[in-house]
């Protein structure tokens, strides 16, 4: 059985080297559905906490959040840089609260302080779904990811692998055999 919850992010982009309108710098309203699979657990009643997951997949996603997105060889780039280093603003100011954990994979590499998340590849729909999956697929048991930004839409579904042990009570994924949420410790 799945849990299926959504996050909404507010991001901007453009197609670098693209041949129509998106090449321009513009912003989008993303919707992420993530799927997670499991068996549902007697006492809870679920497969996993939608809010849980939320709280899982926003502690990085919300580097995407009032974020600029752009590729890596994007000549825009260094000028966003230095605008914000004339600003004051490329190593944050007192005003940005939103900020997720810095990270680094292949695909992405989110800089929290300047609201940057640094690409390899265009993000695209399909590339959103790549970069999150990249993220979120040791923390989630993913069995589908859509994303939709304006009228484009990408969706890809997985093979969920290993079953994460979770509190009887209240549903979360037990750290070392404790629940973080209400301190259940498994026999």
């Amino acid at each position: 059985m799945r849990s299926i919850t959504k996050i909404e992010l507010q991001y901007a982009h453009r197609f670098y080297k693209f041949q129509g309108e998106a090449q321009y710098l513009h912003g989008h309203t993303g919707v992420l559905t993530i799927e997670v699979e499991d068996t549902v657990d007697p006492g809870v009643n679920m497969v996993f906490p939608c809010n849980e997951i939320q709280k899982v997949a926003w502690d990085v996603l919300k580097n995407f959040d009032h974020a600029l997105v752009l590729r890596e060889d994007d000549p825009l780039l260094p000028a966003i840089l230095d605008v914000y280093d004339k600003q004051g603003i490329r190593n944050g100011s007192p005003n940005n609260k939103m900020k997720g954990a810095a990270f680094k994979t292949e695909l992405a590499t989110a800089y929290p302080d300047c609201r940057l998340v640094v690409t390899k590849e265009t993000m695209t729909v399909e590339g959103m779904i790549k970069i999150v999956y990249d993220l979120l697929k040791d923390k989630l048991n993913i069995a589908r990811l859509t994303f939709t930004s304006g009228v484009n839409a990408a969706t890809q579904e997985y093979a969920p692998d290993k079953t994460v042990d979770r509190c009887p009570l209240c549903g979360v994924a037990l750290v070392n055999g404790v629940c973080p949420k209400c301190g259940y410790r498994k026999h």
